[in-house]
């Protein structure tokens, strides 16, 4: 769970890049299309080179009878070979060179990487787009894979964080793409196949799908040629347009599953702003604070839990989230509730915003110092916000956020919540989860104004 929050708040923070140090630099970052596919491009001054290949619509591109389909397939790339290595050949050759390179699918999106010295580019690159473009999936080797997969879920089962996580995604968004998981369940992935999973993923490496990032010293004539010879041999395919979808649960409401474990794990899931919207950076920082107030209420005022968490998923589908495991749930949701009608009736101070503001962005531009970290930033801000330059002005939009605009933005988007609990169900009272909170008190209107695409 705390990877997971630490993963979502790098999301919330703006998703991107080199902030600081670029502009010592005096190196900015540029965007091509070529063959009808953005090209993003981050100059650095370091000889690290990192070149990232998105293919959006993660849980969008599948049924729910084909979860994790897409995470073979991804992993498939570099695991089985391809039609001019086999899998030993390949990964011989990636390590005469110290490079990296493989994928991994997510919620939104897929991502293939290439890392290396940027002097071994020539090396790497024919092995990097052989992966991408004519991969083996040998059935040996897949199934092989494809056991790992299997064996990592059934570990996933037994964990009690995976296990809440799951349910309230399938709770919350019950019949829609986000109740799958990338990961897919044991019995979906068991009856996958080596030539199912690669007629899916050719059915999905279309250019009107693709994005790319490059971080790293690499002339703009090079990237240009290497790029078109690759997309070359990739089919444009049909127009592809992500789905944004809000999530408002029209009522609390209350879902358990009497299990025996050690403690009680509740998970509440309520709204949040869209990414790219107006009101995204002011909700993303009063949910920094929120956890702030909820981890002193819930942890050192009441000794109710270890880790109490509040945060944002800020994915195509964003949500805000409670966590808490506690012996005690019935006295946890009077505390939560007389702290969310508090806030939403009070708002947060000036000083907690001011404080916060600096938090944020310190924390955002510490996060990207590798060239890695800068890619993935890129990477998220453009698929999710439709914007890769928002890093340029985080921190000026940052600043101009008022404590008005904070506290609108919680009060709006903080509502009803889905609340889902795996434990001892002697231990708590539905009721209590689903009673209606006092309504928020009148506060300013928004001084925001709609984003605008740099």
């Amino acid at each position: 769970m705390k990877r997971k929050i630490y993963n979502t708040l790098l999301l919330i923070g703006g998703f991107l890049i080199l902030g600081l140090s670029s502009f010592a630099q005096g190196k900015q970052a540029y965007e091509l299309t070529i063959n009808g596919v953005k090209v993003i491009v981050q100059p650095t001054s370091n000889d690290i080179l990192e070149i990232q290949t998105i293919v959006k619509g993660g849980v969008q591109n599948y049924p729910a009878k084909l979860e994790g389909i897409e995470s073979l397939a991804f992993s498939a790339l570099t695991e089985c070979g391809t039609e001019k290595d086999d899998k030993n050949t390949f990964k011989n050759k990636l390590d005469k060179a110290s490079a990296n390179v493989g994928g991994n699918a997510g919620m939104d999106y897929a991502t293939f990487t290439m890392n290396c010295i940027a002097s071994d580019f020539d090396a790497v690159w024919p092995l990097y787009t052989d992966a991408l473009t004519i991969p083996a999936f040998d059935k040996a080797e897949f199934d092989r894979i494809k056991q790992d997969a299997i064996n990592n879920l059934k570990q996933q089962n037994s964990d009690p964080d995976a296990a809440i996580s799951k349910l309230a995604k399938e709770t919350a968004f019950k019949g829609k793409d986000y109740a799958k998981s990338p990961q897919g369940t044991e019995e979906i992935v068991s009856t996958l196949t080596a030539d199912q999973t690669k007629t899916y993923y050719k059915s999905i490496l279309t250019r009107s799908r693709m994005l790319i990032v490059v971080v790293g010293n690499l002339e703009k004539d090079k990237i240009v040629k290497k790029v078109t010879e690759l997309l070359n041999k990739i089919p444009q395919g049909a127009p592809f347009i992500l789905k944004r979808q809000s999530y408002h649960p029209v009522t609390n409401s209350f879902k358990s599953e009497k299990k025996e474990l050690a403690t009680n794990y509740i998970i509440g899931v309520t709204s949040a702003p869209l990414p790219g919207t107006p009101d995204f950076n002011a909700y993303a920082l009063a949910m920094r604070i929120f956890y702030d107030r909820n981890f002193l209420e819930v942890r050192t005022n009441n000794g109710l839990s270890y880790a109490p968490a509040a945060y944002l998923d800020g994915g195509l589908s964003s949500t805000s989230n409670l966590y808490v495991t506690t012996k005690e749930p019935d006295k946890y949701i009077g505390v939560v509730n007389k702290l969310i009608n508090k806030t939403k009736n009070e708002g947060f101070t000036e000083q907690e915003v001011k404080n916060m503001k600096t938090t944020y962005v310190t924390s955002f531009f510490y996060k990207q110092e590798t060239n890695s970290a800068q890619a993935s930033s890129l990477a998220a801000n453009e698929v999710l916000h439709n914007n890769w330059k928002r890093s340029l002005t985080i921190s000026t939009d940052m600043k101009k956020l008022k404590t008005m605009d904070v506290n609108k933005a919680f009060s709006k988007y903080f509502g009803n919540i889905t609340w889902v609990y795996q434990g001892d169900s002697t231990k708590v009272t539905p009721a209590l989860f689903k009673k209606d909170y006092a309504p928020a008190g009148k506060l300013p209107a928004s001084t925001l104004s709609p984003v605008n695409k740099q």
